[in-house]
């Protein structure tokens, strides 16, 4: 399901993580512990694909198959040629710009000399050729682009402390978002919201915002909304954190419950020793590396 080899990242002259290796089984509860500062959001950003490992030859991600640096690599490259069409923008800007005064200064002439017609039409023609050629880039570097982040939707799913819903949405409405963004139909979409809801307990809290909603049930809203799309995965950064104790205990039940019920893989990064020492194994990071 995932494996990772040789991880590193570094923050500056920082290195957080220094070589991690990891194997995760599908349908694994993997929690993941460890002092402040030693690398444990770092790494689930990074398996979560939300944040880039060193680029090293010998490192690799894969989630279900998907070599995950490739998918990186894809948005790395783009990024690059941003940066060289930008400056052909400004060129071609420039360019437009000297042609619109010559234009402007030279027009009665132009208009009655054939020679002086022709040399404008021949002017033109790059920049015709340039803004065909632009079109037809944005359209490959959109398909480019949304590579990467439709894995992330599709096959991978986010829960966090801070549940981060939409406070101007309703529960629905934020459990919804997912599937939208992959373009699921909305009636498809709103009748397996509906039915998450229903299944953790919140079926009638459906129209309420999250204001309206206690801590417990804003943090079930996330859980759903990280099911919506079926992901293979569920990555949980302190997903109790925020809570009281008995929220956190019904919290912890939630996952063992949705794996056997959707057979999802967990990985988990927390605090609390109770959620941890439940999980099929507890995985401890000790300064940037995972102590077996």
């Amino acid at each position: 399901m995932i494996h990772a080899k040789n991880i590193h990242k570094f923050y500056d002259q920082l290195e957080v993580l220094k070589g991690v290796n990891l194997h995760i089984k599908k349908g694994e509860i993997v929690s993941i512990v460890g002092a402040s500062g030693a690398g444990k959001t770092t790494l689930l950003q990074i398996l979560g694909t939300l944040d880039k490992p060193e680029r090293n030859p010998e490192s690799s991600l894969t989630i279900n198959g998907e070599n995950v640096l490739k998918l990186q690599d894809l948005e790395t490259d783009n990024s690059k040629q941003e940066k060289i069409f930008k400056i052909i923008t400004l060129t071609l800007l420039a360019y437009c710009i000297l042609l619109a005064v010559f234009i402007l200064f030279f027009r009665h002439t132009i208009e009655n000399d054939i020679i002086g017609q022709v040399t404008i039409a021949v002017i033109l023609l790059p920049l015709i050729s340039a803004i065909a050629y632009y079109t037809s880039y944005f359209k490959k570097k959109s398909k480019k682009d949304k590579i990467l982040s439709n894995f992330r939707n599709l096959n991978l799913g986010f829960i966090f402390q801070f549940h981060q819903l939409l406070p101007e949405f309703t529960a629905l409405e934020n459990v919804c978002i997912p599937a939208f963004m992959a373009n699921k139909p909305k009636a498809e979409t709103e009748k397996e919201a509906k039915r998450l809801l229903q299944y953790l307990g919140l079926s009638h809290r459906i129209n309420h915002k999250p204001n309206e909603l206690s801590g417990g049930e804003q943090q079930r809203v996330a859980v759903a909304r990280a099911l919506i799309n079926k992901p293979d995965v569920i990555f949980a950064d302190e997903p109790s954190g925020n809570l009281d104790t008995q929220s956190a205990e019904n919290l912890h039940q939630l996952f063992f419950q949705l794996r056997d019920e959707f057979g999802q893989t967990f990985v988990i990064v927390t605090h609390n020793e109770e959620l941890a020492n439940m999980a099929d194994r507890k995985l401890i990071m000790v300064d940037g590396i995972i102590s077996n």
